[in-house]
């Protein structure tokens, strides 16, 4: 069952139990790549598995299980199944998936498969060579196994969360899980590499993957200056969030530009490029000497913000950023999300629009990357729930209509 030209990962099936993000993401990657991945549900708990299915934000005026637009984001390009696992007949269906299938996802909690009776050793059982990927906040071995987490919390555990905020203020966080993508990131990396150590060896493994791990990843600054400084983030004298220390500049930061809410992101990188800007704001004060070396510009960094945030402030946001890059001074208007998806050309490819069996044409996120011979492709909106039953158990597991409409009428799918 496929609808777009040869890719990557054709011939790769995955049997899916991944939701949110930190899951849903990754395979989210790997389906847009030619993967055929079969997302799993459950047709009782009918949407409790992945709370995004019927949340906020909706895709237009569609309400209910089908119209969450995060899901709809997270899950496009996929196919949908319903099992009832309570029961065994659905159990027995997923094992012969699973022996049809090249890999086993998954981001419960640790020991949720294990209790289904489908942890990595019973996995083996049924496919020796299948490669199974759990990835939850805390990872399925080690000192953490037993604790439950929701993005913010394993973002709290790994780091994240401390670095954020002004200071003399209380730690703000990174609001939507931003850990989450990390972990996602990672989980489809792990995927593949599993799948490239199959195929040159003839061996499956288990990968276990811990969001609180991969976060971690994203802490290198702080932590280089905490191990090898011994200075600790959020310190007297820290810069907050408008400042970079490293490497040098000045200035070097956003700027309140013309209008409500809007900025200019501009870095001057060295002397040349102060003299060059400071041509361009033509007043007095710009052609002071004192401003004329990084050295002194540093040292009256808060001065020079001053400075030129009140030039800044009557001045357009895109023709400033234009006139300065034509110039040869690094700038850029701060774009707020509906802009860059509804108005900015440079990154229009990175929005597709795809077709949902019940809410119709919605848009969802693409991949950053281009590749010449085997292109991502996102045409077909999440599924429904269930919406690929007959596909599944019919064409792919060799059900006749008959059997598969009694396990429907039996709650089994």
């Amino acid at each position: 069952m496929t609808d777009h030209p040869p890719q990557a990962l054709d011939k790769i099936r995955i049997c899916d139990f991944t939701g949110q993000l930190a899951g849903a993401g990754a395979t989210k990657i790997l389906a847009a790549f030619g993967a055929q991945v079969i997302r799993v549900e459950d047709p009782v708990q009918r949407g409790k598995w992945d709370i995004l299915r019927g949340v906020p934000p909706f895709v237009g005026e569609a309400r209910g299980l089908e119209a969450g637009g995060a899901f709809n984001n997270h899950n496009a390009g996929k196919l949908g199944i319903t099992l009832n696992l309570r029961d065994a007949r659905a159990k027995e269906l997923l094992r012969e998936l699973v022996a049809v299938s090249d890999a086993v996802t998954e981001n419960f909690a640790a020991g949720v498969m294990e209790r289904l009776g489908f942890g990595y050793e019973d996995l083996r059982q049924i496919r020796e060579d299948i490669v199974y990927v759990s990835n939850n906040g805390f990872g399925a071995t080690g000192p953490y196994t037993s604790f439950k987490s929701w993005g913010p919390i394993a973002q709290a555990v790994s780091g994240l969360t401390f670095t954020s905020g002004l200071p003399d203020l209380p730690p703000a966080g990174w609001g939507y899980s931003f850990m989450d993508h990390t972990g996602g990131y990672y989980m489809a990396t792990a995927v593949l590499m599993a799948l490239l150590h199959r195929r040159r060896t003839g061996e499956g493994q288990w990968v276990d993957l811990a969001c609180i791990e991969a976060a971690g990843t994203l802490n290198g600054v702080a932590t280089l200056d905490a191990t090898v400084n011994q200075r600790p983030m959020r310190r007297q004298g820290m810069p907050n969030s408008n400042r970079s220390q490293s490497p040098r500049m000045a200035p070097h930061g956003i700027w309140p530009t013309k209008g409500h809410d809007e900025w200019i992101a501009i870095a001057v990188r060295d002397d040349h490029d102060w003299k060059i800007l400071s041509e361009i704001i033509g007043e007095t004060w710009s052609c002071e000497d004192r401003w004329t070396h990084i050295e002194t510009r540093l040292q009256a960094e808060d001065e020079l913000e001053q400075l030129l945030t009140t030039w800044t402030a009557n001045r357009n946001r895109q023709e400033l950023a234009q006139e300065l890059i034509d110039a040869g001074v690094p700038a850029a208007p701060v774009l707020k999300p509906q802009e860059r998806i509804e108005f900015d050309h440079r990154t229009s490819e990175l929005w597709v629009t795809v077709d949902h069996t019940e809410v119709g044409e919605s848009r969802v996120e693409g991949l950053p990357v281009r590749m010449s011979e085997t292109p991502w492709s996102v045409t077909r909106g999440a599924a429904c729930l269930g919406e690929h039953n007959q596909y599944v158990f019919g064409e792919l597991l060799g059900l006749g209509n008959t059997e598969i409409e009694t396990l429907a009428e039996e709650g089994v799918i």
